[in-house]
């Protein structure tokens, strides 16, 4: 696994240069605000503040991470979808301190992405965004599906009945398989609410455009490990 500190800034994971399965990682760090946000946030602030729409967190869930929690009682790991419980609400102790985060090593040929919706580039909050995870079997289907999405509901969650909907998809079939697939099943869990930013139906569309965005240029670059 890798252990990324608490302290660890998103100016250093966007200037990081990972292996593609952390590409999603990478990406969402270079979102968040603007240079000098970037030089001074942490991930360990960005996961303790828990938004609903946190640049960081859809990436790591979508990558099974786990947030290493320290008290003089000892050391504990959650995994952070049991973390993040809401918006601004975690299952911190009053007594811890959130360390690192844990990140498992992904399957072989995993590559990963994020895609964020927003009215600008920088120092803006997302009114959708999507990271997901995708590995495909020596056979070219779907191995791994993972797909997290930020900003459609009170905290950042995977959608767990599409990864399995998609699983065993041969990859030339993807694209074709989620536009099959009922949308209550795929995004019926999202529970995006209206707000300034855009409404709730805007918002379920969105994800819905994002996560087809995202998987679509995964099985391109999935397609170009086997040439």
């Amino acid at each position: 696994a890798w252990r990324i500190g608490a302290l660890v800034t998103w100016a250093q994971l966007a200037g990081a240069a990972p292996e593609p399965a952390l590409e999603a990682l990478r990406l969402a760090a270079a979102s968040v605000g603007s240079v000098q946000v970037r030089n001074q946030a942490t991930v360990g602030g960005n996961l303790c503040h828990a938004s609903a729409a946190a640049d960081g967190i859809p990436p790591l869930l979508a990558l099974d991470a786990q947030v290493e929690l320290a008290s003089l009682r000892g050391v504990r790991r959650l995994p952070l979808s049991a973390f993040a419980l809401g918006n601004r609400r975690t299952a911190l102790g009053a007594d811890e301190l959130l360390t690192a985060v844990v990140v498992p090593r992904p399957a072989p040929r995993a590559h990963s992405v994020f895609l964020k919706l927003a009215w600008r580039r920088d120092l803006v909050i997302a009114v959708a965004s999507v990271a997901a995870v995708l590995a495909f079997d020596d056979k070219d289907r779907v191995a791994r599906c993972a797909i997290a999405v930020g900003a459609c509901s009170s905290a950042a969650m995977r959608l767990s009945a599409l990864e399995q909907a998609l699983a065993g998809t041969p990859r030339a079939a993807l694209a074709r398989r989620l536009r099959e697939l009922d949308p209550g099943l795929a995004f019926g869990a999202l529970a995006p609410i209206d707000d300034v930013r855009a409404s709730a139906a805007y918002r379920r569309e969105a994800a819905a455009e994002l996560v087809h965005r995202a998987l679509g240029e995964l099985a391109g670059a999935a397609g170009g490990d086997r040439q």
